[in-house]
């Protein structure tokens, strides 16, 4: 059988289109009109007509972005019965495609909308629906565990984003931006809470499960337990858990035998088996030995598949249990997105840059890891010391060999649940910042990849002991020693805040200001950019998801060209603006393909903030708002609003608000204590995360300020 592909697509210089029918590549040949054909002679018609194919754009021989999802021959033509035809023509038109499109800005699944950006820079939505540029679109940022319903169980729920869905819908919102949900279970304490940790990049969290949806009796027991657990401000992270694992066995018990015999649980066995099990074993490992770490599981310490097989074997029971559960969660999770979809809305999750280091993926994979180090990120206004986040570095040159498939994998994992994501960090794809294991403080911290001095590049510019200038000593304080090149220093980080650079003559503080300024803005620069485009555009190539990542902290001046190479949506936040001249970011200024938020979950919503620093607040009131003379004591629901109003005007394609600050317009909807909506402190580790809201979804879409959000996102063209 012969296969003609032609379709309509406009490239830019050194591009090419590339289809890809299974595991072939075809690259496609230009003609006239931005017409772009392919023939292929395939020899098993009947496998070729249902295997997936999309288009991909290469440039310079490296695949920089997919822009199709995939679709089959069959399912795109009507082939008719009997014998098949020797010639089959797929003609594409992207403007029949509505959720994808050449240059696209996403491609959002299910039928729920999409964006795409069209070769002239207009954008398109829906069924063809077009815009110039403009189109924008709102949506709410609010983690599972946040959600509060009526069939709530002391947490939020996979199941409760469907009620968070229908909110979303009546406020005129498109898009519920979500923490990450994998299992982070290790310890069984609330330090577990933290969920950038995750124990495997597969695994959902037992915590998000609705029990009475996977089997559990909602009786007498099951009621007073929930009223219990209800009554409470915030997540009891440790009883929650503890209940929910206790009742969900007592359903494996029940209804084990009929769930394991169904296809649907069959279907999902074998798509996972290839991670189930190693998960399975970790966490039944965990719990015999009573710890996380696989150093100190004796003969099991390091990883075997056939070890773990006869281990699985040994406790099968148990294993079902996890497997068990794992298919609630993931079928629960696709009812809710498959929900959204029908409602218009999508849902946008959180890739972290990292896992635990005592996670399955460590275990399985300890040579793509450097465990000796932990990732962290340097001092900034909210971290003076930095931040040490525990997880190890990635061993970038030993995933490149299999040309990054864990992380292929991982987005495809995520690809069956979101339709967007965020890139947590998304300065760890072009450097991380690595602190030793066992050091506290961030401060002790270094880039790598770096490119740190030698020695005699040091003497060059000027830092020689034997000038007398400064010693041995005080080489040692103002720079670090690379961990795994001896001989060569890195500048650290804010060595202008210690006492012997204090203590320095001006014009030696000026020799190391100079290097040091040159090393942290200017000298990784086609260096970095170098290390992400290595990485980013293969990657970003094997999803069909949306990127938009979050780039604030110390920005290296590659970072905006090379996101904006890859089509990735930005993170602009009014209070950590990209401009170092500025206190405050500029909203009507934004990128158009950007996300807009008044705040991250690491930073305080918008009436914590208030209190924070009154000199701060003041300029913000008269500065930013416009007022004359003192800032008021408390953000109240009039300054609340305004400030809501800004970013819902912003020149951005999505604002994504955090629930705490839209519900800032009604004080009811708020908790007493602003500080106490405040979800994470990354200055305090380990932090306790266990932020709720006050009042049930039932409630908040029978409330008036439903319609107000509403008439505020229409008035600002947000649609």
């Amino acid at each position: 059988m012969i296969l003609k592909f032609k379709i309509e697509y406009r490239t830019t210089w050194g591009e090419e289109l590339v289809l890809v029918l299974g595991e072939k590549h075809v690259f496609m040949k230009y003609g006239d009109g931005g017409i772009w054909t392919a023939r292929l002679t395939v020899r098993t018609p009947g496998k070729a007509l249902y295997e997936p194919y999309h288009y991909e754009v290469w440039k310079g021989g490296i695949r920089t972005r997919r822009e199709w999802r995939d679709r089959t021959v069959a399912g795109t033509r009507d082939l008719g019965h009997g014998r098949l035809p020797q010639k089959v023509e797929i003609e594409d038109r992207w403007s029949d495609i509505p959720e994808n499109a050449p240059f696209h800005t996403s491609a959002f699944a299910g039928g729920a909308f999409s964006v795409r950006q069209g070769a002239d820079g207009e954008v398109w939505t829906d069924a063809g629906e077009m815009y110039r540029r403009g189109w924008k679109c709102a949506g709410t940022a609010v983690p599972v565990f946040s959600l509060r319903t009526e069939e709530s169980f002391g947490i939020g729920d996979f199941l409760d984003l469907k009620k968070m869905a229908e909110w979303a819908a009546a406020t005129g919102q498109r898009i519920i931006q979500l923490l990450p949900v994998n299992d982070t279970t290790a310890t069984g304490t609330w330090t577990d809470s933290y969920p950038y940790s995750a124990n495997s990049i597969y695994a959902l969290h037992p915590q998000f499960i609705r029990l009475t949806d996977a089997g559990v009796r909602k009786d007498k027991t099951y009621k007073k337990l929930q009223a219990e657990l209800e009554a409470l401000p915030q997540v009891d992270y440790e009883k929650v858990n503890e209940l929910k694992d206790k009742l969900m066995r007592k359903s494996f018990a029940t209804n084990w035998a009929k769930t394991s015999e169904s296809a649907a649980y069959r279907k999902f066995y074998l798509e996972n088996k290839f991670w189930l099990d190693a998960y399975c074993a970790y966490r039944i490992l965990t719990r015999q030995t009573g710890t996380a770490d696989p150093s100190k599981w004796g003969k099991y310490a390091k990883y075997s598949a056939r070890k773990i097989e006869g281990f699985i074997a040994e406790n099968r029971e148990e294993a079902d249990y996890h497997a068990f559960v794992q298919f609630h969660l993931s079928r629960q999770l696709k009812e809710a997105r498959d929900y959204a979809h029908s409602l218009g809305v999508i849902l946008k999750g959180d890739l972290p840059i990292g896992v635990s280091r005592t996670s399955v993926d460590a275990w399985q994979n300890p040579s793509q890891f450097h465990l000796d180090s932990q990732a962290g990120a340097p001092p900034d206004a909210f971290a003076a010391d930095g931040q040490n986040w525990g997880f190890p570095t990635y061993n970038w040159d030993k995933m490149e060999e299999d040309g990054y498939a864990w992380w292929k994998a991982r987005l495809k994992n995520m690809e069956q649940y979101f339709d967007a994501f965020r890139i947590d960090h998304i300065l760890g794809f072009f450097r991380i910042w690595e602190i030793p294991a066992g050091a506290k403080s961030g401060l002790m911290g270094h880039f790598n990849p770096a490119l740190p001095f030698s020695g005699e590049e040091l003497k060059q510019r000027g830092f020689d002991i034997s000038t007398g200038w400064y010693t041995e000593d005080s080489l040692n304080t103002l720079f670090l020693e690379d961990p795994r090149r001896k001989g060569f220093w890195h500048p650290r980080i804010a060595a202008q805040n210690t006492e012997r650079y204090r203590n320095l003559p001006q014009w030696q503080k000026d020799a190391f200001n100079a290097l040091y300024d040159d090393f942290f803005y200017r000298r990784h620069n086609i260096f970095w950019r170098d290390s992400a485009m290595r990485k980013l555009p293969d990657l970003l190539a094997s999803t069909g998801m949306l990127a938009c990542g979050e780039d604030l902290g110390m920005i290296p001046d590659c970072v905006p060209d090379v996101m904006k190479e890859l089509k990735i949506l930005s993170l602009e936040i009014e209070r950590m603006p990209k401009d170092p001249s500025r206190e405050f970011a500029d909203t009507w200024s934004y990128p158009y393909f950007s996300v807009c938020a008044t705040s991250t979950h690491d930073m305080s919503p918008l009436r914590a903030w208030w209190h924070e620093d009154r000199d701060v607040t003041r300029r913000f009131w008269n500065s930013i708002l416009g007022k004359y003379g003192e800032a008021p004591a408390d953000c109240g629901p009039d300054t609340c609003r305004s400030i809501l109003m800004m970013h819902l005007q912003s020149a951005s394609i999505f604002c994504i608000l955090p629930l705490q600050d839209y519900l800032s317009i009604k004080p009811e909807l708020c908790m007493e204590k602003p500080e106490d909506e405040r979800i994470n402190v990354p200055a305090i580790s380990p932090y306790y995360w266990r932020y709720r809201m006050k009042v049930t979804l039932e409630a908040l879409l029978a409330d008036d300020v439903t319609a107000d959000i509403r008439k505020m996102t229409r008035d600002c063209g947000r649609k």
